[in-house]
């Protein structure tokens, strides 16, 4: 999510990130793809382009009969406005859908965040009012440099549960690979009882372990602090057409995007106005 980071800065800051896309053309010139993401943030993208918008991106490129090209970023603060608004890359990939700062398209996925448990525990978790909750130690990721705290940070405080909360870098701040899985790790070796965290990131992480995923519920709390967020690709705002070309991609491999976030095990929710998941 970029993910967990964008989610929680789009919510408090309105900021979220996923990667950057952009499009040239220019006469009888091949057209390129040029794609601005994070070098080091699976199940998203990587260097090695191994995340999920990695081929979505290389997906959307072979519709356009363009070839792909990368702008590595690390998704911090600042990020659309040092790619995409600095004119480095054209689109974006993994923005909420409400995000203002972009011309979003159309969704391509929704998700939730999630609570992450031992499947031997038997903890049963879906609410943030369990009272069990009060008793367990709790990983939450901290978010960055900016001080913002996720939206299950802020759930948790308005019920005063404050003193069991342990927090987990998203960030590189000792140069190990997936600095953001630790928070996972965490719970399938005992250091934590439960991580309540960005549903893709969990859901990839989680994946052929000993752990349940689940969403947390209800999907919005009071007045306005959401748990589940629709995301799309974005544009700047002057591009339009480009928007509408994403757009008619999203819908035409609509299949073959949903088996690629199936197999990167993305824990989905319904977007609105959709039949079903994804």
């Amino acid at each position: 999510m970029f993910q967990t980071g964008k989610i929680a800065r789009r919510a408090l800051l309105g900021l979220a990130l996923a990667g950057t896309l952009t499009v040239t053309q220019a006469g009888a010139e091949p057209r390129v793809l040029r794609v601005c993401a994070s070098p080091d943030n699976l199940p998203f993208s990587n260097q090695r382009e191994e995340g999920f918008e990695n081929r979505i991106a290389q997906l959307i490129a072979e519709e356009m009969n363009a070839s792909l090209s990368y702008t590595w970023h690390p998704q911090r603060r600042g990020f659309i406005r040092r790619t995409l608004k600095a004119r480095l890359c054209d689109l974006v990939m993994g923005v909420p859908s409400s995000f203002e700062m972009v011309l979003p398209t159309r969704p391509y996925y929704a998700s939730s965040y999630v609570f992450v448990t031992a499947k031997d525990r038997h903890l049963g978790l879906r609410s943030f009012d369990d009272p069990v909750l009060r008793t367990l130690r709790i990983g939450l990721h901290a978010i960055g440099d900016d001080g913002a705290n996720p939206p299950p940070a802020h759930a948790l405080a308005r019920r005063n549960i404050t003193a069991n909360i342990r927090g987990y870098t998203m960030w590189d701040v000792d140069a190990a690979e997936n600095p953001q899985a630790r928070i996972i790790d965490a719970v399938a070796s005992g250091e934590i009882d439960v991580a309540i965290v960005w549903g893709p990131l969990a859901g990839y992480f989680a994946k052929n372990r000993d752990l349940l995923v689940e969403p947390v519920s209800p999907s919005i709390e009071p007045p306005n602090l959401p748990f589940v967020y629709a995301i799309s690709m974005g544009v700047r705002h002057e591009d339009a057409a480009l928007k509408r070309e994403v757009d008619s991609i999203l819908e035409r491999r609509r299949d073959d995007i949903d088996r690629i976030l199936e197999e990167y095990g993305l824990p989905r929710v319904q977007i609105p106005g959709r039949a079903g998941p994804s």
